[in-house]
């Protein structure tokens, strides 16, 4: 059996990709959107972190937190989230997919897969590749032609404060700048 590891910094940031069961796409969906926020907001008010960027996929999620000084408990965060959404989910209608033995006997439901990636931000340019990455997602799976096409992401926000020009790798005139530099993102990214 595999040994994961995570690695705890208190205090840290930290970017994660969180993937439904069998990557079913429903997440966009305006009862998960519903949920996910609900689920999301109810842990930052029981244990505060800082939401720095988000999108949401139809399968995944990607964002990076900032935990407050002196935590390092992002697990428990994430559980929770994962937690809340899949029982205000389930109540509202949603569905599930089939689940194995093994995930019945874990007490596991057919809503998310049992892990998700995260990765220590290890300095200022790692951030910005990852918050890049994130906001990239949507035209990289072909789900918006540019960034500020997709409605479910912190672009918006960040081309607001003026991180970004609104135009930032538009494709709406036919062109589209390249792509960020992902590679040096200490491996895959799990997705």
């Amino acid at each position: 059996m595999p040994d994961y590891r995570r690695l705890f910094r208190a205090g840290g940031t930290f970017f994660f990709t969180v993937v439904t069961h069998n990557r079913r796409g429903f997440l966009c969906e305006p009862l998960a959107r519903h949920c996910l926020r609900s689920a999301i907001e109810k842990v930052r008010l029981e244990r505060p972190f800082e939401m720095l960027a988000f999108v949401l996929l139809p399968e995944h999620f990607h964002c990076v937190w900032r935990l407050p000084e002196g935590d390092e408990n992002y697990s428990t965060r994430m559980a929770c989230i994962k937690k809340d959404f899949t029982k205000a989910w389930l109540a509202g209608g949603g569905d599930e997919i089939d689940i194995s033995r093994s995930r019945r006997e874990r007490r596991e439901r057919g809503v998310w897969q049992r892990r998700y990636w995260e990765h220590a931000i290890r300095d200022q340019d790692d951030l910005c590749r990852h918050v890049n990455y994130i906001h990239y997602n949507p035209v990289k799976h072909d789900v918006a032609e540019c960034p500020h096409l997709w409605p479910y992401s912190t672009f918006h926000r960040w081309a607001e404060e003026g991180y970004y020009a609104k135009d930032w790798l538009c494709g709406c005139g036919g062109g589209r700048g390249e792509p960020p530099d992902f590679e040096d993102m200490s491996g895959a990214v799990g997705e």
